[in-house]
């Protein structure tokens, strides 16, 4: 059955008119920005059979352009324009970042750090460098790796703090085997972190883990 058959109140368009974004599912949304499905398959069934294909929405994402327009229904053209709706929403959320946007809700920093780090298919370690408002002065990967980690060291940290003036900071790097779980390494480097800086009077605010889900914040797990 087409979309345009079903009563309004079930269409995507008009659930998400009514009632914002957040109400839809992960095929609805991405049913929206297809448009339109194949012959015998309306635009959220097509949509389902691009997650189940891709691994879910994560796989789907992460995917570069050239493998999205692999996946049978997709094509190049679809699959450019959601690349570029992809870049457009981390292009948002860098800069509202940028601006100096106060930090007030620490889940932004870990979206902002899963945005960047998640895709990587080596450990990187990164910075986001906060004033005493806590808002954004910078941002930089400061530290790259293998698969297996990034070897960090703290009087780098330290410097580029002092470069960047800051009062405090918040430290994030990735986990490319996908586990968000904080290791024995994790832990041991961010309290030699959190000791160096205390030496300058920078705050250590939290440190994300990323990895598959959502960003694991060391400091609401109350390692820090």
């Amino acid at each position: 059955m087409q979309i345009r058959e079903w009563p309004p109140s079930e269409r995507p368009r008009e659930r998400l008119l009514a009632a914002g974004a957040g109400v839809l599912t992960d095929a609805e949304l991405l049913a929206l920005f297809l448009g339109s499905g194949l012959s015998g398959m309306n635009a959220v069934d097509l949509a389902r059979r691009l997650l189940d294909q891709a691994g879910g929405l994560r796989g789907l994402l992460d995917r570069p352009p050239a493998r999205l327009a692999e996946l049978s229904g997709l094509g190049p053209a679809r699959a450019a324009l959601l690349a570029a709706a992809l870049e457009l929403g981390n292009r948002h959320l860098a800069q509202g970042l940028a601006r100096g946007e106060a930090l007030t809700d620490p889940g932004r920093a870990g979206q902002y750090l899963a945005r960047r780090l998640r895709a990587l298919p080596y450990e990187v370690f990164a910075c986001l460098f906060l004033d005493t408002r806590h808002r954004v002065v910078a941002f930089e990967e400061l530290f790259r790796g293998t698969l297996d980690g990034a070897e960090v060291h703290p009087r780098e940290v330290v410097q580029r703090c002092l470069a960047h003036h800051a009062a405090a900071v918040i430290l994030g790097h990735n986990h490319p085997s996908g586990s968000p779980e904080p290791s024995a390494a994790d832990r041991a480097v961010t309290a030699r972190l959190r000791q160096a800086l205390g030496l300058v009077d920078v705050r250590v605010l939290d440190h994300f883990i990323i990895g598959d889900g959502e960003p694991c914040s060391m400091a609401r797990l109350g390692l820090l």
